[in-house]
């Protein structure tokens, strides 16, 4: 009786076993098979914005016609026309090829009083005052091509700084904070941003063409990490079950 109830018990555990490893298995299979989509996703995304970015320009309107707006357009060539309003820049703290800085962020006010913040491009920190660049502080009206941006919609973490309005600083692009301070009413704000091309600014700052693409694609690495986990449970509970039965 004893050993029928061992028996039993061990054959409880077995399964129990077995049930554990197969659950275990399938979540890593599970986990496997969901990064190669992700990874079939994000190249189908790095494919559309290069698409994107290098369709002809399109204008204000156009980009008003589509049913998602800005997000539709996102990363997609403008082409606008408006009078810098350089008395309102705003700016991002930033970096190029390691020197401090930051982005100008000035609104463009377009012929029917909307206004737009363009990104002008970098000036480093002993630059940051306009006077310092008067060349660049264009008067009158300009035509400009860019990256249309979408806005953020909160601060992407809590590890970024809050911004600082009254100083006209930003961390992160808050597009409602930035209208505020630069005096713009919420609806004459145009609801995006635009990145300014590379098109030489006059005595050479702002420097435009900023605009950064870096969408991380780890997955395929994922993929395999996570088919790897499943391929070596698989070993181990053979290499166990072989052990126990000889």
């Amino acid at each position: 009786i004893v050993a029928d109830a061992m028996t039993r018990g061990a054959r409880r555990r077995s399964v129990a076993t077995l049930i554990t490893l197969s659950i275990a298995l399938l979540a890593l299979l599970a986990l496997g098979t969901w990064q190669v989509q992700r990874l079939q996703w994000k190249e189908g995304l790095i494919a559309e914005i290069d698409t994107r970015r290098h369709s002809p320009p399109i204008s204000l309107a156009s980009l008003a016609s589509m049913p998602k707006g800005a997000a539709e357009g996102e990363y997609r060539p403008i082409v606008l026309t408006g009078r810098f309003d350089h008395a309102h820049e705003q700016y991002f703290l930033a970096t190029d090829d390691s020197a401090v800085g930051y982005h100008v962020y000035t609104p463009l006010i377009l012929p029917d009083g909307r206004a737009i913040f363009v990104n002008r491009g970098f000036v480093p920190e002993a630059l940051k005052d306009p006077a310092s660049r008067p060349a660049g502080q264009i008067a009158g009206d300009v035509t400009i091509t860019g990256l249309v941006r979408a806005k953020l919609v909160a601060k992407p973490s809590w590890l970024v700084p809050d911004n600082e309005p009254a100083k006209q600083l930003f961390f992160w692009k808050d597009l409602g904070a930035m209208g505020a301070q630069a005096g713009i009413a919420p609806g004459r704000l145009v609801d995006f941003f635009v990145d300014a091309d590379a098109t030489a600014n006059p005595g050479g700052w702002p420097k435009g063409g900023v605009t950064q693409i870096d969408l991380p694609n780890n997955h395929l690495s994922y993929a395999v990490t996570w088919y790897g986990l499943a391929a070596a449970l698989v070993v181990i509970a053979a290499l166990a079950m072989r052990r126990k039965t000889s």
